[in-house]
């Protein structure tokens, strides 16, 4: 099905959503790395499946299931719509929800209600901002960022790498220099957690190592094996140009798989906690191809504190299949937790996996 292309920002933005629905623009030569653990069977389990615990905390919150709904979309007027319908979803399942790029509501106060609408219909349940490296990088007033902040009543604000995404956006911006310093100046401001994830091209313990030293509180891995935003972008400059000249054909596969997996990531941040004493804590977020309760369960006992989902979500979404999917999700994890021995999520956390390699 051929996507319709614009330039503006609002529909730039809805056509990142036409596009994640309709096309395939998933990685095609690296997957998450799930499929190469499974989590060891327990036959005596000593539990009864009915007291299970999936509630876990989240930055001093209690949450029904460590999962986050990703953040998505907003900034056009149809995603007032998807908008109300994720945040009643998180409402009813007590999960934390992330907004889209908040830049359009800095930009033109007229989509402010695309995500002001969140707050409107979960009041209850954690709701974070959202913005990318390039604005921060430019340099945000601290009306910018009361503006994020008050405009949802936000929990935290997320700030979202996503080099690779703007290397290939026909208006992308590639200017990434003093993102690190940026990130400390809004840290120490801020009276509210910050949390930075990727994409989809993951963060690397080097880098979340300097991710923590500015004052972040959550590293969010957003590894490769879900939708791959350089092929969203790619769609659309193909769809703008009709070819694109700019890479070799052979490097230009390669890219559009460039990235990190999601485990490879995991692996690499929980070692950060696990190995540095005297380390402030700081909270991990597995996302970047989850797809099943399975995966949040692995997740946990690869060392994440919860898993987060955008892409899935949005297609059950689409397909009004949401509230079924977070029930089936959380059955996966419960049956998980039962068949490990693990009662709460915290057990589950000690639970590691084992490589099928």
């Amino acid at each position: 099905m051929s996507t319709t292309i614009t330039n503006s920002t609002a529909e730039r933005k809805h056509s990142h959503v036409d596009i994640c629905l309709r096309e395939d623009v998933a990685f095609s030569t690296l997957t998450t790395g799930f499929e190469q653990y499974r989590l060891r069977h327990n036959a005596l389990p000593e539990l009864k499946y009915a007291d299970l615990s999936t509630e876990t905390d989240f930055l001093g919150k209690r949450i029904s299931l460590p999962l986050m709904i990703s953040s998505m979309t907003g900034g056009y007027s149809e995603a007032a719509d998807l908008n109300r319908k994720l945040a009643e979803a998180a409402e009813r399942f007590q999960l934390p929800l992330g907004v889209g790029s908040m830049r359009q509501a800095l930009e033109e106060s007229s989509h402010r209600d695309s995500f002001a609408v969140v707050r409107r219909h979960a009041p209850t349940t954690q709701i974070f901002a959202n913005i990318g490296a390039p604005e921060i990088a430019k340099g945000l007033s601290d009306s910018n960022l009361q503006t994020m902040i008050e405009l949802i009543r936000a929990d935290g604000l997320i700030i979202h790498l996503n080099a690779a995404q703007e290397l290939f956006q026909p208006e992308g911006g590639t200017d990434f220099r003093r993102v690190l310093d940026a990130v400390a100046a809004i840290t120490a401001k801020l009276p509210v957690p910050v949390l930075v994830k990727e994409v989809g091209c993951g963060i690397s313990g080097p880098v979340a190592r300097q991710l923590l030293k500015t004052g972040v509180q959550v590293i969010d891995v957003a590894g490769a094996g879900g939708i791959s935003w350089q092929k969203v972008e790619e769609t659309r400059y193909k769809s703008m140009f009709g070819i694109d000249t700019r890479f070799s054909t052979q490097g230009l596969e390669e890219l559009l798989n460039w990235g990190i997996p999601t485990t490879e990531c995991l692996v690499e941040v929980a070692a950060l906690r696990e190995n540095s004493a005297g380390t402030r804590p700081f909270s991990i977020i597995a996302s970047g191809g989850i797809q099943s309760g399975l995966d949040i369960a692995k997740s946990i006992a690869l060392g994440a504190d919860l898993a987060a989902s955008a892409g899935a979500l949005l297609k059950a979404l689409h397909a009004d299949t949401l509230e079924e999917t977070l029930t089936a999700w959380t059955n996966d994890l419960r049956a998980t937790m039962f068949l490990t021995g693990s009662a709460t999520i915290a057990e589950l956390q000690k639970n590691r996996p084992i490589s099928k390699q």
